[in-house]
């Protein structure tokens, strides 16, 4: 073919020009794409026309249902899956009555293409195009555009497609990105998936299946079919998809069509809260999910899948946050992984950076992660280019995923840094400013395939542009090399176990004029609102127990519900009764009127052991004749004490047990004594996993290495233990993959930075005097 995709998809495009002022840009695509859809159908089954014809008018005679009927016209289509029983095509439409002919045309095709072309509501736009006198001169400049295969190839057709999407999205405001992923991350991703099972693929009579939960127009499928009978022209493949976008899903199931696929296989909705192939498992997976997309919308349907089917559904290790549903398709891709009695799967799915290392130990991310690394489903983990997709610039990574590793790969994850291969595009397609050729996708998958480490090796890749703009450094960063390396790791090795370490709380207590005064305004939500109140209403309260007017508020209603809208919108209705409920303001009253009886028993020095704070409020009571109810205790206790790093130490419990100081038992007086944790002072150590030594004696070993000489009255939280393996630590998985081909860059010389500052000083200094002169 002489004219590229990208050339063919401009001119396609350029039936813009005719619609533009009678429809909106919004609308563009929705008309090019059917018509587009339509010719390439039309070109495709020219070769078959005349003997479908022929066919037809016998089957006619049989008064068969539609469906036997289009069985027996396929087999006059020399292998397609569709036919067209008009006798019209787009060039015998005519300009007088071209609706009702190009209506009676649509019709004659077979079931399933008549259905794609329903999805784009194709029928409305028609009559549109008719009102507006426009109808015929489009089909006029469709029709003489030739999309036959033999002037462009299904691959290329494809490409088409993806360019007039990208146009649609453009012009409409839409993601393109969510429709189709660039023909060099799919052929990667798919060199990837098929290349260890390369000699499998060349046997003759082979039978696979390839699925995308996240189909699009069916760029992944697409390009597995193509690999394999690249390999292997006698090989059957069965392509299986669904998609959410009913123009994307229409494009797919024409592909399908015009490949000879079966497209009952092509399903329309959402993946995840409707698997309409939820039985089936397949050999291949490919998958590009929208990333960083919340799951909201269908929160309720995988939260019942989790909690109700557990592992015997698709989510059973755990769920991400709302905010990101990435891994939520993972977790559906390996629900369909064939069983290895089977010949097993394998699964190459595109990923942002998050799933990598979101969340911490415990967390719905962490477990999944670990779900993957401990059942050694996980191969390999790509970085690519920034810049490589056509709605976002961010970092992304392809997983290969695997329940047949080969005898090497058990056990290991190979990291392969991939993100300096790739050149940049002539012109930039949305956010795609970068693109992979063959050599760079040949390094990947070569080092892939060899299973090696690689170090880092320098690429023969031209440096950054740099902007040369403003003033120039006078010795500017020596910019670090362009290198491609790959790294083995152990599954384990992205394991930690969380252990939390506590520190005694120490506290003083004093009853002061000031803390206890306090008291008379109750705690948490109403404490700043009665506050006010009091400043407000409360002049004429008397602390005397015969005074009646004493939390009265009621006469202020207004007033104090003005203020509460105005400065306390938090306050639920039932808290705003609370506060002109009387019995509040006297409850506090009383609690406050007892702690100043104790604070004459007490005294109003500060106490810097609160072990002793019992006894001593004990003894007080005592002597005040008065009696203390818990909560009111309770709240006293809080108002007069304070955490203080000078105070003693408060003991929580006195056991019989041995000393254990590294778990919180120590050793006092005598006695073995456990001490309250400050919230304040708890912190989590990640400690890294190690199957070979028992989990006690790493945790042991790390606190006394790290944690010990540095707060040696700290412990380890026993009771903090893993759900799963009840050891103590929480386990935690993450892929830190930056920290792994981190390459350190040392700082220019600080007589460099010191001479470049003085010039650019004097430089200010220049500029400032000829300003003042």
């Amino acid at each position: 073919m002489s004219e590229s995709p990208n050339n063919l998809a401009a001119y396609i495009w350029s039936l813009a020009d005719l619609l533009r002022g009678d429809f909106k840009q919004s609308q563009y695509g929705r008309i090019i794409l059917p018509f587009t859809l339509l010719r390439r159908l039309e070109c495709v089954l020219a070769a078959s026309k005349e003997a479908v014809l022929a066919e037809f008018d016998k089957v006619q005679k049989m008064s068969l249902p539609e469906e036997a009927q289009e069985k027996l016209l396929l087999r006059a289509t020399n292998g397609l899956s569709f036919s067209n029983t008009s006798k019209m095509d787009l060039s015998k439409l005519g300009e007088s009555g071209i609706k009702a002919n190009l209506d009676t045309y649509l019709q004659g095709f077979s079931k399933d293409a008549r259905e794609i072309f329903e999805h784009f509501k194709f029928a409305e736009f028609i009559g549109q195009l008719n009102d507006a006198n426009l109808l015929y001169k489009i089909v006029q400049k469709v029709r003489t555009t030739d999309l036959s295969p033999k002037a462009i190839s299904n691959h290329d057709m494809g490409k088409v497609f993806e360019e007039l999407i990208r146009r649609f999205a453009e012009s409409s405001n839409e993601t393109a990105g969510e429709h189709f992923t660039p023909r060099d991350i799919v052929h990667l991703t798919t060199s990837l998936v098929f290349m260890e099972d390369d000699d499998a693929l060349t046997k003759p009579g082979i039978i696979r299946t390839i699925y995308d939960p996240t189909a699009g127009t069916g760029g992944f499928l697409s390009e597995g079919m193509e690999y394999v009978e690249r390999l292997n022209p006698q090989a059957v493949m069965r392509a299986y998809g669904q998609e959410l976008n009913p123009e994307s899903y229409a494009i797919c199931k024409a592909d399908m069509l015009i490949k000879g696929q079966e497209v009952n296989n092509i399903k329309l909705g959402n993946t995840l809260s409707n698997d309409q192939l939820y039985a089936d498992q397949f050999d291949y997976m490919l998958s590009n999910p929208p990333f960083g997309v919340d799951w909201k919308k269908i929160e309720k349907d995988i939260k019942d899948e989790h909690t109700l089917k557990g592992f015997d559904g698709r989510f059973g290790p755990g769920l991400p946050r709302v905010s990101d549903g990435s891994l939520l398709f993972l977790m559906h891709l390996i629900s369909k992984l064939r069983d290895k009695s089977e010949g097993g799967a394998r699964i190459g799915i595109i990923l942002n950076g998050s799933p990598l290392f979101t969340g911490g130990a415990g967390s719905g991310e962490s477990e999944i992660r670990r779900y993957i690394l401990e059942a050694d489903l996980l191969e390999a983990i790509v970085a690519l280019p920034t810049d490589m997709f056509y709605n976002t610039g961010i970092s992304t990574y392809v997983w290969v995923l695997s329940n047949k590793k080969s005898t090497e790969r058990k056990g290991k994850v190979q990291l392969i840094n991939g993100v300096n291969l790739c050149g940049k595009m002539r012109k930039s397609l949305g956010s795609k400013r970068n693109v992979m050729d063959d050599e760079d996708i040949a390094t990947i998958t070569r080092s892939f395939g060899e299973f090696e480490v690689v170090d880092a090796r320098e690429l023969d890749k031209p440096a950054e542009q740099k902007s040369n703009r403003g003033r120039q450094a006078a010795n500017p960063k020596t910019e670090a090399a362009k290198t491609f390396s790959s790294k083995i790791f152990a599954t384990h090795e992205f394991g930690y176990r969380r252990i939390t370490i506590e520190r005694p709380l120490r506290e003083s207590f004093q009853f002061s004029d000031e803390r206890i005064a306090t008291l008379r305004f109750a705690p948490k939500a109403l404490n700043a609102v009665m506050q006010w109140a009091y400043a407000e209403y409360g002049e004429s309260w008397s602390d005397d127990e015969g005074c009646e007017n004493y939390g009265q508020l009621a006469e202020h209603e207004e007033g104090v519900r003005n203020r509460v809208k105005s400065h306390y919108s938090a306050l639920k209705e039932k808290q705003i009764k609370d506060l002109f409920d009387r019995k509040t303001w006297l409850t506090q009253r009383d609690i406050l009127l007892k702690s100043r009886k104790l604070q004459q028993a007490i005294g109003t020095e500060q106490h810097n052991d609160m072990n002793k704070f019992d006894a001593i409020v004990k003894a007080a009571c005592k002597k005040a004749g008065i009696t203390l109810e818990t909560a009111e205790k309770k709240q006293i206790t809080a108002a007069v004490s304070w955490k203080n790093p000078e105070a003693e130490k408060v003991i929580k419990k006195i056991h019989k047990s041995k000393p254990d100081p590294v778990y919180g038992f120590f050793a006092v007086n005598g006695q073995v004594v456990e001490y309250k944790p400050d919230s304040d002072l708890r912190d989590n150590e990640n400690v890294a996993l190690d199957p070979s030594r028992p989990v006690n004696e790493i945790n042991e070993a790390y606190f006394a290495k790290v944690v010990q000489p540095h707060v040696p009255d700290a412990w380890i939280d026993a009771s903090k233990k893993d759900d799963k393996d009840q050891e103590i630590g929480i386990v935690g998985y993450e892929i830190p993959f930056n920290r792994h081909f981190y390459v350190y860059q040392p700082p220019r010389a600080l007589e460099e930075i010191d001479a470049e500052l003085d010039q650019v000083s004097a430089e200010i200094m220049e500029l400032l005097q000829e300003v003042h002169s």
